[in-house]
């Protein structure tokens, strides 16, 4: 059974097999990875047609006999400052991925941190208020790609670690596959092991 050690005290705390022993799925993780950062492009790039530049009402000058090219607008995508031909437009870049096929991912990256033991567990209620040199001091050399993964109520914990260089703080129920595959170290809270434990775990199908 893989373990995690308890960061500032010799305890260990044994980790779910069925979640940090599974098999690793390369495809299976680009793909979500791949999925969840295109989630969070905003799409809110936007260009102007022809349609949309204001001005250009009038011809610029008559059909024939200037010696000029015809002309029907100063809005032209031929002209400066007319308008852009196929430009990018609002969109979502969203992608669906199945839940299982998320679930099986999650379990992936999670057993990669496992077999590197590169999984951490800090005692997240510990801090009674906010205390950076604390965080500091539990973390010790894991100062590198840090990412401390922590309950929604875990406040102090969470104060304390996020001013630390080289450690990003990140709300369990926000934390994605493109989070945990790219941490060099990866620190749990209690609540932060169990939820994601719950989130990874396969579907059981009830019996009768």
């Amino acid at each position: 059974m893989p373990e995690a050690p308890v960061l500032g005290s010799d305890e260990t705390v044994t980790l779910d097999d069925a979640i940090f022993g599974a098999p690793f799925n390369g495809p299976l993780v680009h793909e979500v990875v791949l999925a969840d950062l295109a989630a969070r492009r905003r799409g809110t790039h936007a260009t102007k047609t022809r349609g949309k530049v204001s001005g250009g009402g009038s011809k610029p000058w008559r059909q024939k006999g200037t010696g000029r090219a015809r002309a029907g607008s100063s809005r032209s995508p031929l002209w400066t400052g007319g308008g852009t031909v196929f430009g990018p437009q609002p969109r979502t870049y969203t992608v669906k991925v199945n839940r299982q096929a998320r679930k099986a991912a999650l379990r992936s990256v999670l057993s990669v941190h496992a077999a590197r033991s590169s999984v951490s567990v800090v005692d997240a209620p510990g801090f009674d208020a906010p205390s950076t040199k604390r965080a500091a001091e539990l973390l010790e050399d894991r100062r590198r790609g840090v990412l401390v993964v922590l309950g929604s109520d875990e406040v102090a914990a969470a104060k304390s670690f996020r001013n630390l260089a080289g450690v990003s703080v990140v709300e369990e129920s926000r934390t994605a596959v493109a989070d945990i595959v790219g941490a060099a170290q990866l620190v749990l809270s209690r609540a932060a092991l169990d939820s994601l434990v719950r989130r990874a775990a396969r579907r059981v199908r009830e019996t009768a």
